[in-house]
């Protein structure tokens, strides 16, 4: 959805999808564009979005109690996300 275009068509293209991850992707699209113009000394109006992808995080293992003194186990799944832009 966003690979390849520039920031800011993507980010407004986020802003109008209805996806469960859409406010943090913006959120992170955003950080990725200031860190850009702030530490690299990019153009902002020439960046782009290289690559974007999601690896698994840590899994949080818990436990829930059921009857009988048994117990199932609850795991908490986390996940990492990445966005790369640079100068077109």
């Amino acid at each position: 959805m966003m690979r390849g275009k520039k920031v800011e068509q993507a980010l407004a293209e986020l802003s109008f999808a209805r996806k469960a991850g859409v406010p943090e992707m913006h959120k992170l699209l955003l950080s990725a564009k200031a860190n850009a113009i702030n530490n690299h000394s990019m153009d902002s109006s020439k960046l782009v979005v290289k690559a974007v992808f999601v690896n698994e995080g840590v899994t949080l293992k818990r436990v829930m109690a059921r009857a009988r003194g048994r117990a199932d186990r609850i795991n908490k799944r986390s996940s990492h996300a990445t966005i790369v832009v640079a100068e077109a």
